[in-house]
């Protein structure tokens, strides 16, 4: 059975407003979301996003099916040390395509095209895909067989099946990005039906599934672009590691969303209304969560515990100089250590204190931007275990 090609044949798009249940998650998400940036102080949260959004890119890569191990990404990331190996060179390149792409939309302030528009969607399409290495970019078409490139930023032109799922046909998808794009747009929602509008925004792209290949990737960035501008998306948290870490109750929640509508109760569009909802729940819940979990995790008190601890073994068997953990703990409380006070805060001489400094920077776990610049906390991959416990493996 096709999907039609009708505009009508992917409603309904929203769920009720008489969903209660989703409102509360919604400003429950909002609540929580507001306190975590407010944590840490601006530099700090700054030195997480990089993290999170390297541990972003992992689970997102996991979901599509490649497992690009942590140390990987940073070895590619820190001293473009790439694999040898060239399955896992291309993976490397993949992933750092995925953090150059967040990067630029947590740094768009201001940004005047909707990020559910054709305009936005080919754009982060385009960003994604120009950045893949080229054997990345061709995938076998389910009819023939044959082998077709993905063209960056392009929609594509034939036909396509997603498990059960026909999308409609190439020649429509103007049309269904066109109505995808009302329907989603900012001007005409509330904020909390915005947030409420998340999960549903979500799986109706992919089930327009509008490019040959990178659809996933697409959708959530798109995600992560409409948190940011609903006002409770950062780069301190991550949609991306909930629902890999939930990835068989995504799957099934999100084919449930595709089937028809259940009989005269659930709903008045062709799809079914109750399974649209639930999926649009599991989204929201999953978003709570890491939110909660991210929060849990930069607790000020509990992340300086587990610092020192860290720290303390490291020293013991010369892997850190003494002195390290006054110097780290200002920079986490404070935000920067002026080079200036560093003697002070270490209890060492002048020299003694630059050679501690020195150390710490060549070992990533502070960084400047000049030798006359404040000393800001760094986050090198040997001590994410245990910093940041749970983030993601790194073993």
């Amino acid at each position: 059975m096709t999907s039609g090609e009708s505009i009508t044949s992917m409603e309904p798009m929203l769920p009720p407003e008489s969903e209660r249940r989703l409102e509360d998650l919604a400003f429950d998400l909002a609540t929580k979301a507001s306190g975590l940036a407010s944590q840490l102080p601006q530099p700090v949260r700054q030195g997480i996003g990089d993290l999170v959004r390297s541990m972003n890119c992992y689970y997102s890569n996991l979901i599509e099916g490649h497992d690009t191990h942590p140390r990987d990404i940073d070895r590619a990331l820190a001293h473009a040390d790439y694999s040898t190996d060239p399955e896992r060179r291309a993976l490397q390149h993949e992933a750092i395509a995925h953090i150059e792409v967040q990067q630029l939309i947590d740094r768009q302030k201001d940004l005047q095209i909707a990020e559910t528009s054709a305009e936005y969607l080919t754009w982060l399409h385009r960003e994604f895909c120009q950045r893949m290495p080229e054997e990345l970019l061709w995938i076998a078409n389910p009819e023939t067989g044959e082998r077709q490139r993905v063209v960056p930023g392009q929609l594509r032109e034939g036909w396509v099946q997603v498990g059960r799922h026909i999308p409609p046909g190439a020649e429509t998808l103007p049309l269904f990005l066109k109505r995808f794009a009302e329907v989603y747009d900012s001007q005409r929602l509330s904020r909390v039906r915005q947030i409420v509008a998340l999960g549903a925004a979500h799986h109706r792209l992919l089930w327009i599934h509008p490019f040959y290949d990178g659809n996933g990737r697409v959708a959530r960035l798109m995600s992560h672009a409409t948190l940011i501008r609903c006002g409770v998306g950062s780069s301190l948290w991550s949609i991306a590691r909930g629902l890999a870490r939930n990835v068989q109750k995504y799957k099934g929640l999100f084919m449930a969303a595709d089937s028809p509508r259940r009989g005269d109760l659930d709903g008045r569009g062709p799809l079914s209304m109750q399974a649209l909802i639930e999926f649009c729940e599991f989204f929201l819940t999953i978003c709570i969560d890491q939110v909660e979990f991210m929060t849990s995790l930069l607790d000020p008190k509990n992340l300086l515990r587990r610092m020192d601890l860290h720290i303390k073994e490291e020293v013991q068997v010369g892997r850190l100089p003494k002195g390290t953990f006054p110097l780290l703990r200002e920079a986490l409380l404070a935000g920067e250590v002026q080079r200036g006070r560093t003697g002070e805060i270490t209890g060492y001489g002048e020299r003694m204190a630059r050679n501690v400094v020195s150390e710490l920077i060549k070992l990533g776990y502070l960084q400047s931007e000049s030798s006359r610049k404040p000393l800001v906390l760094s986050f090198p991959i040997d001590a994410v275990e245990r910093w940041f416990p749970r983030l993601y493996p790194i073993v």
